[in-house]
């Protein structure tokens, strides 16, 4: 235990001087002089149209594999447009975003109808319930 005792007690002051010497002024100018400037950056800030491209259709691959029914033609459509030579002109990746954003719409407004058509059920639901039991 003794030996013990006295392990943890160099621990705690090796700690304690490990955060003194941290702490210190001259540590932090070294800290920041090992830092890479902001032109010295490994970190990729844009990517190119053909990257952004492949990754949609990645994304458009993966979604057509999952989609059942009336989805299946508007992601074949778009599947389509990022794979057409137009896409690789200038601009035709916007047509693509749009088409999207549009999907996007209508895939609101479905889901409001769906909604509103659950709503309307459950209410039909409780009518008919309420007869019902009136009958009874």
């Amino acid at each position: 235990w003794e030996e013990r005792s006295k392990t943890r007690a160099e621990e705690l002051v090796a700690l304690a001087d490990t955060i003194k010497i941290l702490n210190d002024d001259d540590a932090l100018d070294l800290f920041k002089s090992t830092l890479p400037s902001a032109s010295a950056s490994f970190v990729q800030l844009r990517a190119s149209a053909a990257t952004q491209r492949s990754r949609a259709l990645a994304l458009v691959h993966a979604a057509r594999a999952s989609a059942v029914g009336q989805a299946r033609p508007g992601l074949d459509l778009l599947a389509l447009a990022l794979a057409g030579k137009r896409a690789l002109s200038e601009g035709g990746f916007d047509k693509v975003l749009k088409m999207i954003d549009g999907m996007i719409e209508v895939l609101h407004k479905e889901q409001k109808d769906d909604d509103e058509k659950e709503e309307y059920c459950k209410t039909q639901f409780d009518v008919t319930e309420d007869k019902q039991k009136a009958l009874e």
